[in-house]
C-alpha cells in the first residue's frame, strides 16, 4: 500500500478516534480527502480491500451455524424487509429509470453493509450474542439474494464447478488436521490467510461471490475448539486490509450534479429502513431491545449495492455516475451508523420506556430470566475464565448459576450438567427484573468492557451488597 494511503488512513483514524468516532469513520474521510487532492484508487488498493473483506467473511464463517440462518426471525425479517423496502424504492424510481434498472437499484439499496455490521459487532464482542447471530444470518441471506441478482444482471454466472462447494464439508477432517498441526504462531496465521484467499479466489473462478466463498471456507471449520484462536490470530491482519476497503469508498469520487437529485431520496430512505427492521423484528416476537440493537447494526447501505449495479453500468444500461452516487451514499450511511452503534445501548436505555410500548406481550425467543433459582453465586460470562470460576465455586460446595448471551456456550455448559441461563449483561432490562435475593457474590468475566461496566452499574442500581469480582 502506498505510503500516502497509509499515512492518510492513520491520520484520519487518529482524528476520528480522538473526537469519539470509530477509526473507520476517519478512514472514509481520508479517502474523500485524498480524492479531493487528486489521488485515485488503484488495482492494488482494490486487491487489498478484497482480501480484507474475504478475511472478515472467513472469520464470520468460523462462527457460522446453519441453524442460525433458517430461524424465523432471520428468514422472516430478512425476506419481509427486502420485499417492502425494494417495493417502495422501486415505485419511486420506476418512471425515471425503467423497470430493470429501478428493480436492481431498489433491491441493492435494501442491502445492509456486511463489513460495517460485522466489524461493529466484533469490536463490541457481540458477534455471538443472540442479536449478533440474527444480524449475521440476515446479512448472509442478503448476500445470497445478491448472488441471484448478479446472475440475472448478466454478470459471470455460476459454472458447473460451483456445485463443488457443496462437497467442501467432506474436506473438514483434512482441514481440521491442518489446523491442529499449524501450531499457535505464524503457521496458524498463514493457514487462515490461505483458506480465506482460496475461498475467495475459487468462488470467483466458478462464478459465485468471492465473499460467500470465503465465508463457506470458514464455515467448514466452524465448531472446532481452535477456531477462536484462529480468528484471534487473523484479527490484526484483517483489520489492516480492511483499511483499504474504507479508503476505496472515499476514493470512488463524487457523483455528477445531474444525479444528486436522487440523494435526498436515498438519505431519507435510510432511517425508514431502520424503522422497518425494528417493526419487522417486533412482529416476529423479539423483545424491543433485541429489535432496536439489531436494527441499528443493519441500518446502513451495503457494498453489495455497488456490486449489483456494476454489470448494468458496464453494459451501458445505467449511467456510470450511479457508481459514484451509491459510493457516496454508502459512505454517508457508514459515517452515521458507526457512531450510532457505538452508543446504541445507551440510547436504548434512554428511550426504553417508549420502545417497550411496541413490544408484543408474549413469550419471546430471546426472553431473559427473572429468577435464578436461589444460587449463592452468579457468574456473568461463561467463557474460559467464567467456566473455570464456575468449576472452582462448585467444587467448594457453592450453588452456582452462570449467565451468558452466546447460545453455543450455553449448549456446551449444559451438556456438562452446569446450570447456565441466557442473559445479556448489557441489557438494562435484565438488571431491572433479575431477582438477586440470596446471592453471596457475583463474578463478572464478560469479555467486553461495556458489558462489565453495565453489569457493575446494574448491581449498584439494585443495591446489591454482596461480594463483586471482575476477572
Amino acid at each position: 500500500m502506498d505510503v500516502v494511503w497509509v499515512g492518510a488512513a492513520y491520520l484520519g483514524g487518529l482524528l476520528g478516534s480522538r473526537v469519539g468516532f470509530p477509526p473507520l469513520v476517519g478512514y472514509l474521510l481520508a479517502g474523500f480527502v485524498l480524492y479531493a487532492l487528486g489521488y485515485r484508487s488503484s488495482e492494488a488498493l482494490h486487491t487489498l480491500a478484497d482480501i480484507g473483506v474475504w478475511l472478515l467473511l472467513f472469520a464470520v464463517g468460523l462462527k457460522f451455524r446453519l441453524k442460525n440462518l433458517i430461524r424465523p426471525e432471520v428468514l422472516g425479517v430478512g425476506g419481509l424487509h427486502l420485499m417492502i423496502s425494494s417495493a417502495v424504492v422501486f415505485g419511486v424510481m420506476f418512471l425515471a429509470l425503467g423497470f430493470g434498472n429501478a428493480l436492481y437499484l431498489a433491491i441493492g439499496l435494501a442491502f445492509s453493509s456486511t463489513v460495517l455490521a460485522i466489524k461493529l459487532l466484533e469490536d463490541k464482542s457481540e458477534l455471538n450474542s443472540y442479536h449478533g447471530r440474527v444480524v449475521v444470518g440476515i446479512l448472509v441471506l442478503q448476500d445470497l439474494v445478491a448472488i441471484v441478482l448478479l446472475a440475472f444482471a448478466g454478470a459471470k454466472q455460476p459454472t458447473l464447478w460451483a456445485s463443488g462447494f457443496l462437497l467442501l464439508p467432506l474436506l473438514r477432517p483434512v482441514l481440521v488436521q491442518l489446523l491442529v498441526r499449524s501450531g499457535h504462531d505464524e503457521l496458524l496465521l498463514l493457514f487462515g490467510l490461505a483458506l480465506a484467499l482460496a475461498g475467495g479466489t475459487l468462488a470467483g473462478r466458478v462464478g459465485i461471490s468471492p465473499e460467500l466463498g470465503a465465508l463457506i471456507f470458514g464455515a467448514v471449520l466452524a465448531g472446532h475448539e481452535r477456531t477462536n484462536e484462529l480468528s484471534d490470530v487473523l484479527w490484526g491482519l484483517k483489520e489492516s486490509f480492511l483499511v483499504a476497503f474504507f479508503l476505496t469508498i472515499g476514493l470512488g469520487g463524487l457523483p455528477p450534479l445531474g444525479l444528486l437529485i436522487w440523494s435526498p431520496l436515498v438519505l431519507v430512505a435510510l432511517p425508514l429502513q431502520g424503522a422497518l427492521f425494528f417493526w419487522s423484528f417486533l412482529r416476529f416476537g423479539l423483545r424491543a431491545r433485541t429489535a432496536f440493537v439489531a436494527s441499528a447494526a443493519l441500518t446502513s447501505y451495503g457494498e453489495f449495492a455497488l456490486i449489483v449495479v456494476k454489470p448494468l453500468i458496464e453494459s451501458g444500461q445505467l449511467e456510470a455516475g450511479w457508481a459514484s452516487l451509491l459510493g457516496v451514499m454508502i459512505a454517508l450511511s457508514l459515517l452515521v451508523a458507526a457512531p450510532f452503534n457505538r452508543v446504541v445501548h445507551v440510547l436504548y436505555e434512554r428511550f426504553e420506556t417508549s420502545l417497550l410500548r411496541f413490544e408484543a406481550k408474549t413469550i419471546h425467543p430471546d426472553q431473559e430470566p427473572s429468577q435464578l433459582g436461589n444460587p449463592n453465586w452468579l457468574v456473568i460470562g461463561m467463557g474460559r475464565i467464567g467456566g473455570a470460576a464456575y468449576n472452582q465455586l462448585e467444587t467448594s460446595g457453592q450453588h452456582v448459576v452462570g449467565l451468558d448471551s452466546d447460545p453455543d456456550k450455553l449448549e456446551h455448559h449444559r451438556t456438562k450438567g452446569r446450570n447456565v441461563l441466557y442473559g445479556d449483561a448489557e441489557d438494562p432490562e435484565l438488571w431491572e427484573r433479575l431477582e438477586l435475593t440470596g446471592l453471596s457474590g457475583v463474578i463478572v468475566t464478560a469479555p467486553d468492557l461495556e458489558a462489565r461496566l453495565r453489569s457493575l452499574e446494574g448491581l449498584q442500581k439494585r443495591g446489591f451488597t454482596g461480594r463483586k469480582a471482575v476477572l
